[in-house]
C-alpha cells in the first residue's frame, strides 16, 4: 500500500550517494500553490544551519512551496562554509523549479560535524525537481537514518481535506521544541495566525513528549504546511486532527527507539498544570532505570516513585498512585499484587505506567521506550 499526498503536493527522492549505503538519502515535496505553515526547530545553542535557515523564513512569515531535505549528513557544527553549502541546496531546487529560494524549507540529517557533498547535491537537486510525481512512501524512506522503518500518519476532515505526515527518529531523541523531523502536509486553508498560534502547544503535547535517550539532536524540526487546494477547514477540526497525526508520528518514533522492543506509555492524571503533566510523564519515560525495568519486564514502581520525585512536578505522595499494565501496585503505599501476572504483562509491544499525582485536574502523556543492549551497539558503531 502506498500513500498519496494531498491536493497539489508532488515528491520525489533519490539516492545520490550522500549515504555509503546506497540508500535514498535527497527527497523534495513541491506545492503547486503557496503554503502558510508553522515551524518548530531544536533550541539547541549549537542548531544546525537549516535550523536557523528555517526560523530566518519562519520570521519573515512569508508562504513556502518546497521542503528539501538530506539525509546522512547533518551539516551541523560545520561553520560559514556548512551555512553557505545549506543555502545553496535552497537555491538550486529553487532555479529548477522557477520558484524563490526564499519559498524553500531546507533540512538536513545525518552525522554532526560533516558538511554536505556539495557536487552530489549540485547533480541530485536539479534531477529531483524533474521527478516530482511520487508517492509519499518514498519521501518518509529519504529522510530515515538508523530508522527500522518509515512513518506515515494520515486523517481526513469532514469537509474531504487531508493532513498527511511523514517523520523519521530513532535515537538521539529528547526533542525540545532528535535526530527527529516531521513534516507534515494539508490540502486544508486554513489561517497561518491560527496555525502558527496553536502549533507549539501541539508540540508540547506530541513531538516533546517523546523520549528515547535523553539526547537532544542539533537539527530537530518539524513543521506543517497547509496549500488550501481542497478547500476552507474548520479550525477547531483541523488543529484537533494535526495533532492526531503528530500524536501517531510522536508515538512511531518512540516505538522505533533504537534497540527498542516495547513502547512504553506514561499517562499522568491529576497533575497541577499541563506542563506538570507533561513533565512527570517525560521524566518517567526518559529514565533509564525505568527503561532497563520495562526491558527485563520488572515491575519495579520504585523507579517511577524516583523519577517523579525529581521531576519538578508537583505531587502529593500521601495520595499518590501508581499503576503497571492497568495493575494497581501503589496508593500512598506498596500495595500487595501478583509480580509474576504484572511481569507476564509487560511481555507486550506497549507498556503502560499510570500516575495520578493528586493535586489537580490536568494531564499529559510521553513515550519512550526499553533500554536494550542493542542501543550501545548501533550507537558504539555508528560512525567506524
Amino acid at each position: 500500500m502506498t500513500t498519496s499526498l494531498p491536493q497539489g503536493f508532488q515528491t520525489a527522492a533519490l539516492a545520490t550517494g550522500i549515504k555509503p549505503s546506497g540508500k535514498l538519502d535527497l527527497t523534495a515535496v513541491v506545492s503547486r500553490t503557496p503554503c502558510v505553515w508553522a515551524f518548530a526547530g531544536t533550541r539547541s545553542a549549537a542548531a544546525a544551519a537549516c535550523v536557523t535557515r528555517a526560523r530566518q523564513l519562519y520570521d519573515a512569515g512569508l508562504p513556502l512551496r518546497a521542503i528539501l531535505v538530506n539525509s546522512g549528513v547533518a551539516n551541523a557544527a560545520t561553520g560559514e562554509g556548512g551555512a553557505t553549502d545549506n543555502t545553496e541546496m535552497s537555491e538550486l531546487l529553487a532555479g529548477a523549479l522557477d520558484i524563490t529560494p526564499e519559498s524553500v524549507l531546507s533540512a538536513s540529517t545525518g552525522i554532526i560535524g560533516h558538511r554536505l557533498p556539495m557536487d552530489k547535491v549540485r547533480s541530485g537537486v536539479p534531477k529531483l525537481a524533474s521527478e516530482v510525481q511520487g508517492d509519499v512512501d518514498i519521501h518518509a524512506q529519504a529522510i530515515m537514518t538508523t530508522d527500522t522503518r518509515p512513518k506515515i500518519a494520515e486523517r481526513t476532515l469532514s469537509g474531504g481535506q487531508r493532513i498527511v505526515g511523514v517523520a523519521k527518529g530513532s535515537g538521539m531523541i529528547h526533542p525540545d521544541m532528535a535526530t527527529m523531523f516531521s513534516f507534515v502536509y494539508s490540502d486544508a486553508a486554513i489561517d497561518q495566525a491560527a496555525l502558527r498560534a496553536a502549533f507549539p502547544a501541539i508540540v508540547a503535547r506530541t513531538f516533546n513528549a517523546v523520549t528515547v535517550d535523553g539526547d537532544t539532536s542539533t537539527n530537530d524540526m518539524a513543521a506543517v504546511l497547509c496549500n488550501a487546494e481542497a478547500g476552507a477547514a474548520d479550525t477547531a477540526e483541523f488543529l484537533a486532527t494535526l495533532e492526531e497525526v503528530m500524536r501517531d508520528l510522536a508515538r512511531e518514533i518512540a516505538r522505533d527507539g533504537e534497540g527498542a522492543t516495547t513502547l512504553l506509555t506514561v499517562k499522568v492524571t491529576g497533575a497541577g498544570t499541563e506542563a506538570d503533566a507533561l513533565l512527570a510523564a517525560r521524566t518517567c519515560a526518559g529514565s533509564a532505570l525505568l527503561k532497563s525495568a520495562v526491558h527485563g519486564r520488572d515491575p519495579n514502581w520504585g523507579r517511577v516513585i524516583a523519577a517523579l520525585g525529581r521531576s519538578g512536578a508537583r505531587l502529593n505522595l500521601d495520595n499518590l498512585r501508581v499503576g503497571v499494565q492497568g495493575v494497581p501496585v501503589f496508593h500512598a503505599q506498596p500495595l500487595q499484587y501478583d509480580a509474576v501476572a504484572v511481569s507476564k504483562a509487560m511481555n507486550a509491544e506497549e507498556v503502560v505506567f499510570e500516575i495520578d499525582l493528586a493535586v489537580g485536574q490536568s494531564k499529559g502523556e510521553a513515550w519512550g521506550c526499553d533500554l536494550s543492549a542493542d542501543y550501545v551497539r548501533i550507537n558504539a558503531d555508528y560512525t567506524t
